[in-house]
């Protein structure tokens, strides 16, 4: 299989392909829900791997310090001119290589070090990105948090108003990694402006459920929108800045030369092909499938006597509190896992144990939808997983290998895009 897919690799460097048609297997025979993962099409793949992998594009299209750069300046002019069209936004970046390193660019772009900065708390469903003491952003700013509500897990945007008064942050994150409810975009911006702050939604998460129409957009609410290009938009590892055209020039000139130096262009090959995909109306089905399935998943959950936060969720995600079930969320984890049932680990709000043996897991739908699963399949995954945690408590690895059979068989009938494996 390996030789037939990779055959330069596999004669190369047999056990690193050995390890990629590893990989191969695992995403195809395992079911994958974990929310910030996906599965790219094949014309992702393809993009991402070309002969753009050769060339260094210091500056952007038609300022570069290299020559030779008339095809990489229309890649990269594609991608920009197709996430200002998907998203609606006056400019676009498209060079940031993660998530962590264009939220980085946005205080480059608008605060010094030591000024205030605000964002959600990590264990209430924030990014380490969001001045987070143990980032270089609470290192570098004086972060301050805001949370969630106790009992209803749902953001206080009256309490969040009064921080803000309070603190006059410089920049204020709204967005974040365990959010299962959906951001009130409008309510940031009216806080934003009454605090004199620049707001920036990090919509890394849900940037594929906004593009196809399942989430509110912050276009026109908020300075900047920061998202990577995986996840729900289901493009490769990278990421973009948009903004208004009042801020381009900041935002420019602190992803290069203040960050970074060439972009990766196959990347922004692959960025390109996937805003391409997400302007498409089976885009657009594929993310409100998603929202669908995971409520249906959600219910589920309820009735096998799963305590979800916020008691369920508006978008992709649900993350679980497992406190009731008596098995910490790292053992919930590992035991999934040898199920065939891939999650991760996570602290639910106001959590007494530690962030890496929290009470929790967190849980998504992006991957299973892009296979084909939808609504009717739902009850059986939760199946799955309640009986999972249930062995996990016992002891009793027959169930998890049991579930792991079970799995793979309805893997099997549903291909995973990306993965033609025979």
């Amino acid at each position: 299989m390996s030789a037939s897919r990779h055959p330069a690799l596999s004669a190369t460097d047999p056990e690193l392909a050995s390890f990629v048609a590893a990989e191969e297997v695992l995403q195809a025979e395992t079911l994958r829900l974990i929310p910030s993962e996906n599965y790219v099409s094949a014309a992702v793949l393809e993009a991402s791997g070309t002969v753009l992998q050769n060339k260094y594009s210091e500056g952007y299209p038609g300022r570069r310090y290299y020559e030779g750069q008339q095809n990489i300046d229309r890649v990269e002019a594609l991608a920009v001119e197709r996430a200002k069209g998907l998203f609606g936004v006056e400019h676009a970046n498209v060079q940031p290589y993660s998530g962590s390193p264009a939220n980085l660019a946005v205080y480059l772009a608008f605060a010094k070090p030591g000024d205030t900065v605000m964002g959600m708390a990590l264990p209430m469903g924030g990014h380490l990105t969001h001045g987070w003491g143990v980032s270089a952003t609470g290192s570098w700013f004086r972060g301050v948090q805001y949370g969630v509500q106790p009992g209803t897990g749902l953001i206080d945007y009256d309490a969040v108003r009064d921080l803000a008064l309070a603190e006059r942050p410089k920049i204020i994150f709204c967005g974040g990694t365990a959010l299962p409810r959906t951001i009130d975009f409008a309510a940031f911006a009216s806080i934003a402006e009454e605090a004199g702050s620049v707001l920036v939604a990090d919509v890394a998460h849900i940037a594929g459920l906004i593009a196809g129409g399942a989430h509110p957009s912050p276009a026109g609410h908020v300075d900047v929108i920061s998202t990577t290009t995986h996840k729900t938009l289901r493009g490769p590892r990278g990421a973009m800045l948009m903004c208004r055209e009042e801020h381009a020039k900041a935002i420019d000139k602190a992803v290069f030369p203040g960050l970074q130096g060439g972009p990766h262009n196959q990347t922004t090959a692959g960025i390109a092909v996937a805003l391409h995909e997400a302007a498409q109306p089976s885009f657009t089905a594929y993310a409100h499938q998603v929202v669908a399935n995971a409520k249906a998943l959600a219910a589920a959950l309820l009735e096998r006597g799963f305590d979800l936060v916020s008691g369920g969720t508006d978008n992709h995600l649900i993350l679980i509190d497992l406190t009731g079930k008596g098995v910490p969320g790292k053992t919930a984890a590992k035991a999934l896992d040898r199920a065939g049932i891939v999650v991760n680990y996570n602290t639910v709000p106001f959590d007494p144990r530690k962030p890496f043996d929290p009470s929790g897991v967190r849980i998504g739908t992006p991957s299973l939808t892009s296979r084909g699963l939808g609504v009717a399949h739902m009850p059986a995954v939760a199946e799955w997983i309640s009986r999972a945690v249930d062995a996990a408590a016992k002891g009793d690895e027959a169930v998890l290998a049991v579930v792991r059979a079970e799995v793979a068989d309805l893997m099997a009938a549903f291909p995973a895009p990306g993965l033609p494996l025979s």
